[in-house]
């Protein structure tokens, strides 16, 4: 059998966590991959259409089709597959424009309604797509790492040695900047603070000794056991709901406590004094990163709890017969959490999350009020 997976690039992350990882399992169910980029243009859509009629299942990761090719793909498919690791129907946090977008909100309504299945990577994702689609279609397949790429973190520096480390790309790196105040009392208090970045490029970070690693697939993994503690921030912004904490699983697995903000999937990851902190203010930055930097043993405890967190939750070894069900048909039934969760959160009204970044208008008001009860 042949599932034929409409991605953004071969080496998306996207790709490589969420579908590529699970390429064992398929193979074991009698499934093949055929990963091919979404096409731009008629003569590319024309050949992924047939590629499509051919396949036994289809699976779209992450984008919003345009209605008129989106149901060509419908037609096509003998099953069809969302998976998504992001709230597409907002625009994303480094978008100069408000949050709030109707072209996005109705192309995911059409995009969930159409397919036979729903992966979501976090319950907030699972809730929206539960608001326009029976419940039964939707499961929360959440993102996970191989604890087993990972090595250890050793944990035997002390002070103004211990290294904090950061993974992402370019497009992320923004959130460093909100972080700043926080490394920056933190580098004051300790008297110096080395920030290593695994990325394709480096921050400014005023006070904060940056050292750069080029990211890449085979060094990552070695580059974040050699530090001691991880970090992440996300912005207070709807499109943060969405995340599903890739960078913070990734910490976790190589043995690193983690401090990160208290926003949205960072609530469910870290468990708050015994995987690592959650820190809003600079001074609680700083006394979190202080008490980790003071305390080998203590850092290498709360890594240890989060290494078995990992491997007990959010494992691919775990995730994998349940992926490989899903894309067979052969999902289970929703559990009532999800239902009672798509209860609580039938829509996130940007205009409540970000007021600050919406422009209210009549046929904004008007939109939102249709799209709601359709």
């Amino acid at each position: 059998m042949r599932l034929l997976a409409l991605i953004e690039q071969p080496n998306h992350v996207c790709y490589r966590y969420r579908v590529q990882a699970y390429e064992t399992w398929l193979a074991e169910a009698g499934w093949q991959i055929d990963a091919q980029p979404i096409p731009h243009g008629p003569i590319a859509w024309r050949r992924v259409l047939r590629q499509a009629a051919e396949a036994d299942a289809v699976l779209i990761t992450r984008k919003l089709l345009s209605p008129w090719w989106l149901w060509l793909l419908r037609q096509a498919s003998r099953r069809l597959i969302y998976d998504l690791d992001d709230a597409m129907f907002y625009r994303d946090s480094n978008s100069s424009k408000a949050p709030y977008s109707l072209t996005r909100l109705r192309r995911f309504r059409a995009t969930v309604r159409a397919a036979d299945a729903v992966m979501a990577g976090n319950h907030f994702l699972a809730a929206q797509a539960a608001a326009f689609a029976p419940s039964e279609r939707i499961e929360m397949v959440p993102t996970c790492v191989d604890p087993a790429c990972y090595p250890r973190a050793r944990h035997d520096r002390r002070g103004e040695a211990v290294r904090l480390a950061w993974i992402g790309s370019r497009s992320t790196m923004p959130s460093l900047d909100e972080a700043h105040g926080g490394l920056a009392a933190a580098a004051a208090r300790l008297g110096s603070l080395e920030l290593h970045v695994v990325c394709d490029a480096a921050p400014k970070l005023a006070g904060v000794q940056v050292t750069l690693h080029p990211w890449s697939q085979a060094s990552e993994a070695a580059d974040l056991a050699a530090a001691d503690v991880g970090i992440s921030w996300l912005p207070d912004h709807p499109w943060s709901r969405g995340k599903c904490g890739l960078k913070v699983l990734q910490y976790m697995a190589a043995g690193l406590p983690v401090v990160a903000n208290p926003i949205g999937v960072h609530r469910e990851l870290i468990q708050h004094g015994r995987t690592g902190f959650l820190a809003e203010t600079p001074a609680e930055w700083a006394d979190a990163i202080a008490e980790l930097a003071a305390d080998p043993r203590r850092r290498g405890e709360l890594g240890r709890n989060a290494r078995e967190f990992v491997e007990r939750h959010y494992s691919i070894a775990q995730w994998g017969p349940r992926f490989a069900a899903i894309v067979a048909g052969e999902n289970p039934a929703t559990s009532a959490a999800l239902e009672k969760a798509a209860s609580r959160h039938f829509y996130v009204d940007p205009r409540t999350t970000c007021p600050e970044r919406y422009k209210s208008s009549p046929s904004n008001r008007q939109s939102l009020r249709s799209s709601r009860s359709a």
